[in-house]
């Protein structure tokens, strides 16, 4: 049997576990409504009038104009969240709310504020908690290149990427599809990427695109806003490794990913001495510690070799955009 989340944060506050959630129903929401109620959600919760801590909500868009909300016991991922399992709900628009229920548990969401309740003793409604709709931005957000680095894309000029016959730039940011002329070894990069709103669409479907350092290793981008992160998700060195934590933020939300890439090295009769490795910051924060990446992954363009190779963003059916891109090539 589901147990509500009220259940569920009493249970929470004693280490005891917690099951998820589940609603259907059908929506008639707009898809400019949707942008408005997907998003992030935090604030401090109370239990029989006493301060229970930080509570997280994620709230995602799912086809056929339904709503999925990701419960998160200590704040957002990466910002407190304990790790434990994340029960959810899902529900559907009406009169301009959103109502998650279970047994007597709450989430109302409207104009930008998502209220909880639970029930007391006597089964009477009881308020536990306004959590503010949370606008996160990464803390490596528009970060300037060092000196010394080479600055693949600053929004004025998208000269150091080929794209075959389409233009790299639209609108003034860099599209999907293309990769820099020059080739490329160890080094450190920032890259800034914004994922597309495709309610109507999901899995390997939504967001899609990927970063291949040497096009050959790819850091998966999808728009992978409130799944469990796995290697084939946004953050997740395809094929090789899941992200440490799912970092990443609703779609039309600028992100960043911060790499420090070591490249696989060779002898001279060449022969793979050590694997490529790299360490990955998504958002600011640290999901990939100096992690191997044993060949190249699925679909790579490039073949491992000891030479150096190109930084492709990949097409896959999604108006990806980025900008802000430089790296500093280590010695």
């Amino acid at each position: 049997m589901w147990r509500p989340i009220f259940t569920m944060l009493c249970l929470a506050a004693l280490g005891l576990p917690h099951h998820c959630l589940a609603q259907e129903a059908a929506t008639n929401a707009t898809q400019s409504q949707a942008l408005q109620w997907q998003g992030e959600y935090s604030g401090e919760i109370r239990i029989d009038g006493e301060n229970a801590g930080r509570f997280g909500v994620q709230v995602i868009a799912l086809p056929e104009e339904r709503f999925r909300a990701i419960v998160y016991f200590g704040g957002l991922p990466g910002d407190g969240w304990n790790q434990d399992q994340s029960p959810s709900m899902e529900s559907t628009p009406v009169d301009d709310q959103i109502v998650f229920e279970d047994e007597g548990s709450k989430l109302v969401l409207a104009d930008g504020v998502m209220q909880l309740w639970g029930e007391d003793d006597g089964g009477a409604p009881l308020a536990m908690g306004t959590l503010p709709r949370a606008q996160r931005q990464s803390d490596t957000l528009d970060k300037q290149p060092p000196d010394g680095a080479t600055v693949l894309f600053d929004g004025t000029d998208g000269s150091q990427f080929t794209g075959g016959s389409n233009d790299p730039m639209v609108d003034g940011l860099l599209r999907q599809g293309i990769r820099t002329h020059e080739n490329f070894g160890d080094c450190l990069l920032h890259i800034e990427f914004k994922l597309p709103f495709e309610p109507e669409k999901s899995g390997q479907a939504r967001g899609n695109s990927g970063l291949y350092l040497q096009g050959r290793y790819e850091v998966q981008m999808l728009d992978s806003f409130g799944l469990s992160g796995e290697h084939n998700e946004c953050g997740g060195i395809y094929s090789v490794k899941k992200p440490d934590v799912n970092m990443c933020f609703p779609p039309e939300t600028w992100q960043t990913y911060d790499i420090d890439f070591t490249a696989a090295r060779w002898n001279e009769a060449g022969e793979k001495t050590a694997s490529a490795r790299m360490t990955v910051y998504h958002n600011g924060v640290l999901i990939h510690d100096d992690v191997e990446v044993p060949n190249a992954t699925t679909a790579a363009p490039l073949k491992e070799s000891p030479e150096p190779g190109f930084l492709y963003l990949q097409d896959h059916g999604s108006q990806v955009r980025y900008r802000n891109i430089w790296l500093v090539e280590k010695n």
